[in-house]
């Protein structure tokens, strides 16, 4: 297995609206960031998905967070995305978008459920919520998990501890409030970009 792109670090555009949607996609995008998703419980999904794909083109993988049944999978595969991340285990949902071609980054807190996730066809892992977990656990993970699943920690990640969950055997994150707030300016979106990638890249 491996991530599928040259950065591992997920923006995510969690309350990002249509009329955002393009604008914080190329700013993230020349900043470095090739993996980006918007989450299903932002404003008018159905609508920024298409608008983040159109804008990336082949520059970056695009897709959904918060994915949670079959339909929801169809759904963003049908309006071209080619990203699922879940905050939880269900393998009706990974098989799902595996059968339709997308590329599952699936949530788990624990190895039961990180192996759950790998027999129903993930391609790689998110350890949520991470922060409450810390780098210590996931040391602790990595050490039973199979050595090439991409391994990413999501939740209260920022530029000050990538570092840390790099080093304790995560190939990236997923960057949330962080790295983006509904409504702030563009500017601030590319600002955070640029700290994570220099964090990402110093380590």
């Amino acid at each position: 297995m491996a991530w599928p792109t040259a950065l591992p670090l997920v923006a995510i555009l969690r309350g990002i609206t249509p009329d955002e949607a393009v604008d914080h996609v190329e700013a993230l995008i020349a900043e470095g960031f090739d993996a980006i998703e918007i989450p299903l419980n932002s404003p008018d999904w159905r609508r920024s998905i298409p608008l983040a794909v159109d804008a990336a083109g082949d520059r970056a993988l695009v897709g959904a967070g918060t994915v949670l049944s079959p339909d929801l999978v169809d759904e963003v595969a049908d309006i071209g995305g080619h990203l699922l991340v879940t905050p939880n285990t269900d393998p009706a949902v990974i098989r799902q978008g595996v059968k339709r071609g997308m590329y599952a980054c699936i949530g788990f807190a624990t190895p039961s459920e990180a192996f759950v996730a790998l027999a129903a066809g993930a391609q790689s892992l998110k350890l949520f919520p991470a922060a409450n977990l810390g780098p210590g656990y996931v040391k602790a993970i990595r050490a039973v998990l199979p050595p090439d699943v991409p391994l990413l920690a999501v939740g209260g990640v920022t530029p000050d501890n990538l570092g840390d969950y790099l080093d304790a055997g995560c190939i990236g994150a997923g960057l949330g409030s962080d790295l983006y707030k509904p409504g702030q300016p563009v500017s601030r979106t590319r600002e955070r970009a640029a700290a994570f990638v220099k964090a990402y890249r110093s380590v």
